[in-house]
């Protein structure tokens, strides 16, 4: 029994590599929508198994590296992935010019820049309340989103069919990830509301957000996101 006690939030983290491999296999496959599976199945998961250690009392450094190379995966080469196969049509063409390599491969900083995030995150003890630059999940959201939205209904037609602005995004996405700004937790440091204004504004956001667009509210969520961390800066 004490052998479960340790281990099960483990197991949620392994649950989540898993998941994130048989989704990566699929993504690069074609099949985005068993790739979205995958990463929802991976969210939950990532979510239940920090939930279940605290419950369980079951904190460990063992689990807090294992969550990290988890993630690593899931959270980290997906999305540059994704990144990947939203450039991949584009062959060498750079501007307009031919860039003589085949700029798909740019879309693999997002995965750099997560992994330099992860290890970031691991060392800094600041971000028990919030999170210092865009965290992983968030953005795998935002790029993974975006591609969903325009597989399945041509959302973001103008992004997805110019190479300089998911170029651009990346970039973007690669420095948010590392960013200095501070960014909302959805940890409650008290349960008064004037405390958590901030969350239930988000939360709000969310809903209605995903209410109005559907699979189109995904990213715009993340947007939303930090925007509203921007905007709450001083109460974060």
């Amino acid at each position: 029994m004490n052998f479960i006690r340790k281990n099960l939030a483990n197991a949620f983290t392994l649950g989540n590599l898993f998941s994130g491999c048989i989704g990566a296999v699929h993504l690069f496959g074609g099949d985005y929508r068993t790739a979205a599976l995958c990463i929802a199945i991976s969210l939950i998961l990532d979510f239940f198994d920090g939930f279940v250690a605290r419950a369980m009392k079951a904190n460990s450094e063992l689990g807090v590296q294992l969550d990290s190379l988890a993630d690593m995966v899931t959270f980290g080469f997906l999305p540059g992935l994704t990144m990947y196969k939203m450039l991949e049509p584009f062959g060498s063409d750079f501007f307009g010019m031919n860039a003589g390599f085949e700029i798909k491969y740019l879309g693999f900083f997002i995965t750099l820049f997560s992994c330099l995030r992860l290890a970031i995150f691991n060392l800094d003890d600041e971000q028990k309340f919030h999170f210092k630059g865009l965290n992983t999940p968030s953005n795998t959201l935002l790029i993974f989103g975006i591609y969903l939205a325009n597989q399945e209904s041509g959302s973001f037609r103008f992004l997805t069919e110019n190479p300089a602005l998911l170029l651009l995004l990346t970039l973007l996405s690669s420095w948010l990830l590392v960013s200095p700004v501070k960014m909302l937790s959805l940890k409650f440091k008290s349960m008064k509301i004037r405390d958590n204004v901030s969350k239930i504004v988000l939360a709000t956001g969310a809903i209605l957000l995903l209410a109005l667009f559907g699979i189109t509210g995904i990213p715009l969520v993340i947007v939303f996101y930090i925007f509203t961390s921007l905007l709450y800066q001083n109460q974060i």
